[in-house]
C-alpha cells in the first residue's frame, strides 16, 4: 500500500468536501467517508505515515479531519 496514493485518494475526499460551506461539516464528512469505505489497513497506513512526517502532500483540509476525528478513526488491535 502505497502512501502517496492514499494520500492522493484523502485529497481527492478533501477536495469533494472543501466546497461544504460548513466546514466543521466538511470535516465530518471527510472522516465518515474515510471511515465508511477505506479498509482498517489502510486507515492505519495513513496514520501511521502522518506520525513519522511523510504525508506532506496531504491537504490542510484533510489533515484537520484526521486529526480532529482519529480516536474513530484509527483501527483498534484485532485481540
Amino acid at each position: 500500500m502505497d502512501i502517496h496514493n492514499l494520500v492522493h485518494m484523502a485529497n481527492q475526499i478533501g477536495e469533494f468536501f472543501s466546497a461544504y460551506p460548513d466546514r466543521n461539516e466538511a470535516l465530518e464528512g471527510i472522516a465518515n467517508h474515510i471511515r465508511k469505505f477505506w479498509e482498517p489497513r489502510m486507515r492505519l497506513k495513513l496514520f501511521q505515515s502522518m506520525d513519522q512526517g511523510l504525508t506532506g502532500e496531504l491537504s490542510e483540509l484533510v489533515t484537520q479531519a484526521l486529526q480532529q476525528h482519529r480516536a474513530r478513526l484509527e483501527p483498534t488491535p484485532a485481540h
